[in-house]
């Protein structure tokens, strides 16, 4: 394995860069999956809340059916080198239906308005209750950062 000058960070470390990069970053992959269909992956723009992802896609999309079917879902930000992977249930909010708090951060972050769109949309918040994060193989003893919903120390 290739020696990339990473030094391996404390668990207190990586759940602060976890929590800093889920605060800026715009792009998160979700994975759901049909019991009949098998998996399906997309990516999605995502807010965080402090406590849970919040994604808007089309109401009738694949991501959309699969979460009213098999809520289980996981998400993965975008960098294969600053892995990080959250594991939840995703809970299914049509635009008409979603928290006024959680829609307006959405479109303040996005500058997109979902609910203001012909069509319909659905709103999903996934509260995480796995977290792994590892940056390259030296942190890979380690990388669970939240466990049963609790961020580790």
């Amino acid at each position: 394995m290739m020696n990339t000058g990473i030094v391996e960070r404390p668990t207190a470390q990586r759940v602060r860069d976890t929590l800093e990069r889920l605060g800026t970053e715009r792009d998160v992959w979700v994975s759901t999956a049909h019991p009949e269909h098998g998996p399906h992956q997309v990516p999605l723009w995502f807010l965080w809340d402090g406590r849970a992802v919040w994604m808007c896609t089309g109401g009738t999309s694949v991501t959309a059916r699969n979460v009213h079917t098999e809520p289980r879902v996981r998400l993965a930000l975008p960098d294969t080198f600053d892995v990080v992977l959250l594991q939840g249930d995703a809970e299914g909010f049509p635009a008409h239906e979603v928290s006024a708090d959680a829609a307006q951060a959405f479109a303040d972050k996005f500058g997109w308005d979902p609910r203001a769109e012909e069509g319909s949309f659905l709103y999903i918040r996934v509260v995480p209750r796995m977290v792994r994060a590892w940056r390259g193989g030296r942190e890979l003893a380690g990388r669970v950062v939240m466990r049963d919903g609790t961020w580790l120390t």
